[in-house]
């Protein structure tokens, strides 16, 4: 497939995330509004953080009087689990020039990294496969900063809009492309734990539960992962 092809094929397949999407950044823009942020400050932030989890995050502690240190240090423990994205995506950009790696390190985010790695993993290292990294980041980073402009601009007239659970429509989308993706019993059991482990912990301040979740699962997986690669050794012996 040719650059164009799968920049088009990039877009097209993140077409369901885009939908689920734009409750957020309505959602997002409605609250900047509320708290008191200009349109260039809210439209600003959705622009260069481009982190929505974290741009909530940090409305709410704005809005709490929060201090800038506290600020910082909740939306990088919020963000580790981009390291976890980028290490199972690096094998697959290892060779692109630094410029590209670059900008496709900025737009990486949970619904990106969906689409991405199913592409991957269904299709393989194809050529020019970043070129549908590029279709879907596009498509969504500016799906996401024109909804947060909307939600600025026109939140406000629409009343209590946080309340009405349009964030639904993003966890459903995301459920359906991740579950597909769990092919064996270690991914499953990982993908349980840390739903468990998510609940439990769902009122530590920091949101430090999401990253006891993420750790919580990959350890399950990793333990699962192994006893199964010594079974068939064990069975041979």
């Amino acid at each position: 497939m040719s650059r164009q092809q799968l920049y088009s094929r990039g877009v097209r397949d993140s077409t369901a995330m885009a939908v689920g999407i734009i409750p957020f950044g309505l959602i997002f823009g409605t609250l900047a509004g509320a708290a008191h942020l200009s349109l260039w400050q809210a439209v600003g932030m959705s622009l260069f953080v481009y982190a929505g989890s974290a741009q909530f995050i940090v409305i709410s502690l704005f809005g709490a009087g929060a201090s800038t240190l506290v600020i910082l240090l909740t939306t990088f423990i919020v963000n580790l689990r981009h390291v976890l994205y980028s290490a199972t995506l690096q094998p697959h950009v290892s060779q692109l020039p630094q410029r590209w790696r670059v900008l496709l390190a900025f737009w990486l985010t949970d619904e990106t990294f969906a689409v991405v790695q199913r592409f991957y993993l269904f299709h393989g290292d194809k050529p020019l496969a970043h070129w549908y990294w590029l279709g879907v980041t596009t498509s969504l980073y500016l799906c996401w900063v024109s909804s947060s402009l909307v939600g600025v601009l026109f939140g406000q007239a629409v009343p209590d809009l946080a309340s009405w659970g349009l964030e639904f429509a993003m966890l459903a989308t995301f459920i359906g492309i991740v579950v597909p993706l769990l092919r064996n019993f270690p991914q499953i059991a990982a993908a349980l734990v840390a739903g468990a482990v998510a609940l439990a912990t769902h009122a530590l301040p920091y949101k430090l539960g999401l990253m006891a979740a993420a750790f919580s699962g990959i350890a399950i997986g990793v333990v699962l992962e192994r006893q199964l690669d010594k079974s068939p050794r064990e069975v041979h012996s």
